[in-house]
């Protein structure tokens, strides 16, 4: 019995031991550091990329459905088909990319966790995909604009609504998922690692104690009903503050509101007060803010309380102003040792 302990002790030793040689080559530990907590996002951290990636398969399935209903689809499908009608020619329809282009660009004008660069490809490829699948059709369309004939036929088969919804909705899910475990992060005994690896983009930082100026928890509405928060680094040169355009935008001067040199009096001040007017609309102001970015931060971690504790406690040990207290009572124990 003895013998089996100790062999399931060394195989846990060993284990660990391996386990410790993993992390260290994955955040590039220098000599003699030591890996204090290590987090990792948690699974309701990109919700919302999966429930974009529920939205896409849903349009399919609805633009899939309502075509074979036609001209019999009655209510919010009846609308749909209104739609498909409207977008489409003899020999394409241009509906449901139309659809896919403007989730595209109104996910990316949000700016939220789902607007990230490879999801925006991956939208852009969604909507796009019809077109190339269907790319004789649309060289037809574009040869009867200009009263030419074609008789091409690149591919032999047509878009399925339903298949190309279930391989690219799951293909993003996939993604979503190993876009989620490429975030690794670490408190070590000298610093604060956050790497990155996912697909070919790769990113490392490490940000020492005492150049943190402060530590924010930031939780959501669902961050706190599942139980995770994103602990945020302000560093004093400026880590993890953004900044960010208010107002709408642009210097544009407003058309008619140049004054001539024959304008009378009330036309220039009619077209002062129109300038006046228009620049207050397109106002824009610049604000600094705390953005989290998944790179830069805790970002949605569970059990964060610990992480926060472990970060202040690791600040305040390596800050200055405790070096310089320690300084301060080494010194006096000198000096009452040699009394």
């Amino acid at each position: 019995m003895s013998d089996e302990v100790a062999e399931e002790k060394t195989t846990n030793e060993e284990s660990e031991a391996k386990n410790a040689e993993k992390l260290a080559k994955t955040f590039r530990l220098i000599d003699g550091e030591e890996i204090l907590l290590t987090k990792k996002p948690s699974i309701f951290a990109f919700l919302g990329l999966y429930v974009l990636g529920g939205i896409v398969l849903a349009l399919h399935f609805i633009f899939g459905h309502v075509e074979s209903l036609g001209n019999d689809a009655e209510g919010f499908m009846g609308l749909v088909w209104s739609f498909i009608d409207l977008t489409t020619s003899d020999q394409m329809s241009f509906s449901f990319v139309f659809v896919m282009l403007f989730i595209t660009w109104l996910n990316r004008l949000m700016n939220t966790s789902t607007s990230g660069r490879w999801v925006t490809m991956w939208l852009f490829l969604v909507a796009v995909t019809p077109v190339i699948i269907q790319f004789d059709d649309f060289l037809g369309f574009i040869s009867d604009l200009f009263g030419m004939e074609n008789d091409m036929d690149f591919i032999p088969f047509s878009y399925s609504f339903t298949i190309f919804g279930l391989v690219y909705s799951g293909l993003f899910w996939v993604l979503t998922f190993y876009y989620q475990n490429s975030f690794h992060y670490a408190i070590t005994s000298d610093a604060v690692i956050f790497e990155h690896s996912f697909l070919l983009s790769r990113a490392h930082r490490r940000i020492l104690f005492d150049r943190i100026s402060e530590v924010i928890v930031d939780r959501s509405p669902v961050g706190t009903v599942c139980g995770f928060a994103t602990v945020s680094i302000l560093t004093d040169s400026g880590v993890g503050i953004v900044d960010e355009t208010l107002g709408a935008g642009g210097a544009v001067s407003m058309p008619g509101s140049t004054e001539k040199a024959d304008d009378t009096v009330a036309e220039k001040a009619g077209k002062s007060l129109l300038r006046s007017f228009f620049a207050l609309m397109t106002y824009q102001r610049t604000i600094k803010t705390v953005r989290p970015d998944p790179k830069h931060c805790f970002y949605s971690i569970r059990h964060w309380e610990k992480c926060k504790m472990l970060l202040n406690e690791m600040h305040k040990k390596h800050s200055q102003s405790n070096l310089l207290s320690d300084l301060k009572d080494s010194i006096t124990g000198a000096k009452s040792e040699e009394d």
